[in-house]
């Protein structure tokens, strides 16, 4: 496969915790950084390359490297909410084809559980889109359900078929014993769930968790030398949407153009991937990736979900096996690199038995962050077991 990316994860971790008690935020990021080394046979002393988000304590990359002992001569601090680590991961690609590092640590912490839920949003007006919105009292889950409700007006998609979304994620989270929600549930239990945001319902909302996790990318000769079973990388892609003065469209994500992105790159096309990690921080947010990635046609992902469309050994695309952010964990409203870290399990063959794709070679990750419903930015990526 021809492919630009000459990238390869040979790390992968996630924080077994989904409450973070008796743990700092820094506590967590050297927790998720140790496993990850572990699992590539490594040391810190390897690390010449450090990324993480803006929410990092203190400045960030800068105050972490000096936490973690490393010595790095390139650093990112690239935030853009839940698609944030897909693009750490297609950054860190770039910097070490540029030659800038040859052994790069991503770290993922949060402790939203932990620290409560219950906090007033800070309202500072100095934010471009502040004065325009704030008055109108938005939040995270209104602007998704908006996109659901526009959704379901222009292709007639159900509440059922959005519900099958949280369905997949059950079947495959009961075999995940660190999962927040194990239960296998139904159609039903989903739509008679609380209404949270028209048309979403409580089971339609991802779960909140504390936790992390880590991935360590490195150039292929240092691949090579490792032990491991590494992954390469082999497309990326990201792109922003935004309000555009009111005149935004609701109907499709930015992951529309991050998807064209990889797929050019990795030469290859959804009919060929075979597991997918899809952002699910609600059912509408991975129902439109699926469309936007070309999964199936626009309007019709409710068709494409339902009766388990998504469900591994069933469904015609494996979904997020470890149970997602619905049922598994969802950690500092960015758990993107979660959704890495499972792609990366089924491409070495290290996915729960229950949920293993079977000769499972090309896998895609895809992520958003902010609101869908506004401005946000999507992240791909596509990778290859090698």
């Amino acid at each position: 496969m021809a492919s630009q990316a000459n990238a390869y994860i040979v790390g992968a971790y996630e924080h077994p915790t989904r409450k973070a008690d008796d743990k700092s935020l820094a506590q967590l990021h050297a927790d998720v950084a140790k496993g990850a080394l572990e699992d590539a046979g490594l040391t810190k002393d390897d690390i010449d390359g450090y990324f993480c988000d803006t929410e990092a304590p203190g400045l960030g990359a800068l105050s972490m490297v000096d936490y973690l002992g490393l010595k790095v001569r390139y650093m990112d601090n690239t935030d853009t909410g839940g698609s944030a680590y897909l693009l750490h991961v297609a950054h860190a690609a770039n910097a070490i084809a540029q030659g800038k590092c040859s052994v790069a640590l991503i770290t993922l912490a949060g402790r939203p559980r932990a620290a409560g839920l219950n906090a007033e949003p800070v309202v500072d007006w100095n934010i471009p889109d502040m004065p325009f919105e704030q008055p109108y009292g938005p939040t995270v889950v209104n602007t998704y359900g908006l996109c659901a409700m526009r959704h379901m007006h222009e292709y007639g998609t159900t509440s059922e078929q959005l519900a099958w979304i949280k369905v997949a994620a059950s079947h495959h989270a009961q075999h995940n014993p660190n999962a927040m929600l194990k239960k296998v549930v139904t159609v039903e239990e989903v739509v008679n769930s609380p209404m949270i945001s028209d048309p979403l319902h409580r089971l339609d909302c991802c779960v909140v968790s504390d936790g992390g996790g880590a991935l360590i990318v490195t150039s292929a000769e240092i691949a090579k030398t490792l032990k491991r079973k590494s992954v390469r990388v082999i497309g990326t892609g990201e792109a922003a949407k935004h309000p555009s003065g009111g005149q935004i469209d609701l109907s499709y994500s930015a992951a529309a153009w991050a998807g064209r992105q990889a797929f050019e790159q990795a030469g290859v096309t959804a009919a060929d991937i075979q597991y997918a990690s899809i952002y699910d921080s609600f059912t509408i947010t991975a129902l439109m990736q699926i469309e936007d990635l070309g999964f199936c046609k626009k309007g019709e992902g409710g068709k494409f979900v339902a009766d388990g469309g998504l469900i591994s050994g069933v469904g015609k695309l494996p979904f997020n096996t470890d149970g997602g952010g619905l049922c598994n964990n969802h950690p500092a409203n960015r758990g993107g690199i979660t959704k890495v870290i499972e792609a990366v399990r089924q491409l070495r063959g290290e996915a729960h038995p229950a949920v293993q794709v079977k000769n499972c070679q090309l896998a895609l990750a895809s992520g958003m962050g902010g609101w869908m419903g506004s401005r946000h930015g999507a992240g791909v990526l596509i990778m290859e077991g090698v």
